[in-house]
């Protein structure tokens, strides 16, 4: 079935295919619209609904070696995970809040872009500023780099978007987080991340 599926395909589809496969497994998440800076407006994304158009075959692909690719049409999001909890990034500690407050900022304002491009507008400064309300630094202050270092890895897996064109600033850029932030911290795991921020907020005070 595989085989028949790929030979099916013309040249230009199997080059998209052989691009995209290895696009999944370093990015993991494809999302339906982007958010281009340079021309201030979100438009298709063609990749995602090539995988979308493509998806038995880059599923049963992907089957064969582990890897589950799975598709939510109504917030237009395409995700790749390994069955075996194998190639997993563990990411340090201040990108793992940073990624947390961006799901709750998301929560917070999903109602209002219902219906849109499911993107919640934030910055810099306010997700910074949600971990100091929260207390989840303690005492001491973020560096550039940390800060930097965290929306890079974000935005390299999907997460969130920089609205500017120039280069990701410690100091501030405008954010968009996108709605496959749901499908990193579900629902069902807000709970346990709200439990988690409160054992980050622990150790923070005390180191």
């Amino acid at each position: 079935m595989l085989d028949e599926l790929y030979r099916k395909l013309n040249s230009s589809e199997k080059d998209d295919f052989r691009r995209l496969a290895n696009y999944l497994l370093s990015h993991t998440y494809l999302v339906r619209h982007e958010y281009q800076p340079s021309q201030e407006m979100t438009l298709p994304n063609r990749d995602y609904h090539t995988v979308s158009r493509l998806f038995t075959l880059f599923r049963d692909y992907f089957e064969l070696s582990g890897w589950r690719l799975e598709k939510d049409d109504h917030y237009g999001i395409i995700s790749l995970s390994n069955t075996y909890a194998h190639n997993r990034l563990q990411l340090n500690r201040f990108t793992t809040i940073f990624l947390y407050i961006c799901r709750l900022i998301y929560e917070e304002g999903r109602e209002e872009v219902s219906g849109t491009f499911y993107m919640v507008k934030t910055s810099t400064q306010e997700i910074i500023g949600k971990m100091n309300t929260l207390e989840l630094l303690g005492k001491r202050r973020t560096t550039q780099k940390e800060r930097i270092d965290a929306q890079r890895t974000l935005a390299h897996f999907n997460i969130i978007r920089k609205m500017e064109s120039s280069p990701w600033d410690g100091d501030g850029n405008r954010i968009l987080i996108l709605p496959s932030v749901l499908s990193i911290i579900p629902n069902s795991n807000i709970n346990a991340m709200k439990a988690e921020l409160d054992e980050l907020k622990l150790s923070g005070a005390e180191n």
